[in-house]
């Protein structure tokens, strides 16, 4: 359905779309947008830096399991 836009379709969805909205509530909302993307990228970035050192704490415990019970 949506092959078959192309570029003077997504102009004139464009024109529509900064005609109904105007061009302030469109430039508020691109910037809403961008929060919300820099946010889900930091939020990304956070989770896999948390994998990363929870797996080298991991990897530098080297102790078999049966030593730990024992101390």
């Amino acid at each position: 359905m949506l092959n078959n836009i192309g570029l003077p379709g997504l102009l004139l969805i464009a024109v529509v779309v900064l005609v109904l909205f105007g061009r302030g509530k469109i430039s508020s909302l691109m910037g809403e947008v961008g929060k919300g993307i820099t946010a889900f990228k930091k939020g990304v970035n956070d989770s896999t830096k948390e994998l990363e050192e929870e797996a080298a704490d991991t990897a530098k415990d080297v102790t078999p399991e049966a030593e730990k019970d024992k101390a």
